[in-house]
């Protein structure tokens, strides 16, 4: 990625005005859309494979997680922990890309899913994670996009109620607001907005933001 991004343009300046009432809409209304079939089979399969590579190794979920460069980095930052990274496009899964030459690491399966299902699922299979990562999801920074942010989305309960340490970041800081104030809004915990600098970054999008000099923002709370 060339270093000419641009932080995410909005007319919208603050928390989204109708951000509550769709919070507490999706709270009360659960979501029932039905699972795609491959979903459902890569779900299990994953799994599966956890069961047999590490069944006691704690679960560690990397959601959205692109060509995967993030995940692999988690596998081995965490060698005692199982990571799946979860993302929607195969073209993306399958890019190569440096660390996947060796061969992943034993302890991270990269699974093709649509994380509307797979979270979904997750809850549905009693799985409860340890730590789990949303990192520089797509922005949808325009105002009446509100419903295709995570946080806007009616599977936004589910993904909360799978646990562990969830950890977003965003090269856009009303986004990391609304997420925060969304888990506010829906638990008892209350996180905060922070800017920082990463030690190396994690995801390409990550190091193309740096390298543009974008100021990066992040939440972390313990569910």
């Amino acid at each position: 990625m060339q270093a000419n991004s641009r932080v995410p343009s909005s007319a919208q300046t603050g928390i989204h005005e109708q951000l509550a009432t769709l919070l507490d809409r999706h709270r009360h209304a659960p979501f029932l859309k039905p699972y795609a079939d491959y979903n459902r089979v890569a779900c299990e399969a994953s799994l599966a494979r956890h069961q047999r590579i590490a069944p006691h190794a704690p679960l560690i979920l990397d959601a959205c997680c692109g060509v995967g460069e993030s995940s692999i980095a988690l596998a081995r930052a965490f060698p005692d922990h199982y990571v799946i990274g979860v993302d929607q496009s195969a073209s993306r899964l399958a890019r190569n890309i440096d660390g996947k030459a060796d061969g992943l690491p034993e302890n991270l399966d990269l699974v093709r899913a649509d994380l509307v299902d797979y979270w979904r699922l997750l809850g549905d299979a009693g799985v409860r994670l340890d730590r789990h990562y949303l990192l520089y999801p797509n922005p949808w920074p325009k105002i009446g996009h509100l419903s295709r942010r995570w946080h806007g989305h009616p599977v936004f309960p589910a993904m909360l109620e799978l646990g562990g340490v969830l950890e977003c970041r965003s090269n856009w800081r009303i986004y990391i607001e609304e997420f925060c104030f969304a888990i506010g809004r829906m638990t008892d915990f209350q996180p905060s907005c922070e800017a920082f600098l990463p030690e190396a970054p994690l995801t390409p999008f990550e190091r193309k933001y740096l390298d543009s000099g974008h100021a990066l923002w992040r939440t972390t709370v313990v569910l």
